[in-house]
């Protein structure tokens, strides 16, 4: 049986220039906030006029919401994986030798570096994440809409993304305890955004005290 490819448009590649690179990037920014409204909320005219781009510039790079989309849940999964790189897992060893060097014992700096969780890093991982899934349903609602060869990256996606998470946000606290507990918070909240028990702001400033939180419960632990 033959593969059956898509049908979308070509895309312009990624721009490389410094002011074209800032205008693509304004316009993945612009666009998640009609996203976590769902696709057909994405409107490219729309979205253009938001990014102060021209239209015609935006259609280069994005010939449909759905390649749109599609971008920018690409964009938001790498930002991930480079949360879960050496270096965000590695943050706490610095801190680990400024101690050291300041002349404290080898057992007081083990026990300090094990206690210090970089809250504020562990926010932007969740806030990532948070937004991630807020968008989720019209990454869905593209990937049913246009048709994809077998296992091609725009359906491997939505799979990558639970994995994803659970390893960056441990990357970041060094607990997988932590890990999974603000992963179910962050579940909870985007269910209470979509039902509208909770505001989009209201939804962030508790995402932001469950990471504190947690970071000073191990602080103090």
């Amino acid at each position: 049986m033959p593969e059956i490819h898509s049908e979308l448009p070509p895309m312009a590649p990624p721009p490389t220039l410094p002011r074209q690179r800032l205008r693509y990037t304004r316009i993945l920014d612009v666009a998640a906030g009609f996203a976590r409204k769902g696709l057909d909320s994405v409107v490219l005219s729309e979205v253009a006029d938001r990014a102060d781009v021209p239209l015609g510039t935006l259609y280069r790079y994005f010939p449909s919401a759905t390649q749109l989309m599609l971008a920018l849940y690409r964009k938001q999964l790498a930002e991930l994986h480079a949360a879960n790189s050496p270096a965000a897992a590695g943050a706490g060893a610095a801190g680990s030798s400024a101690k050291k060097s300041a002349g404290r014992s080898a057992k007081a700096s083990a026990a300090t570096t094990k206690g210090a969780v970089p809250a504020h890093a562990l926010v932007g991982v969740a806030m990532e994440i948070f937004h991630m899934r807020l968008m989720q349903p019209a990454v869905e609602q593209c990937l049913s809409r246009a048709v994809y060869t077998k296992d091609t990256d725009t359906t491997r996606l939505l799979r990558e993304i639970d994995t994803t998470a659970e390893k960056a946000v441990t990357a970041v606290s060094g607990d997988a305890a932590i890990s999974r507990v603000l992963l179910l918070a962050v579940t909870g909240l985007v269910q209470s955004v979509r039902c509208r028990r909770l505001s989009l702001f209201e939804a962030e400033e508790d995402l932001k005290k469950a990471c504190f939180l947690l970071t000073s419960g191990r602080q103090t632990a």
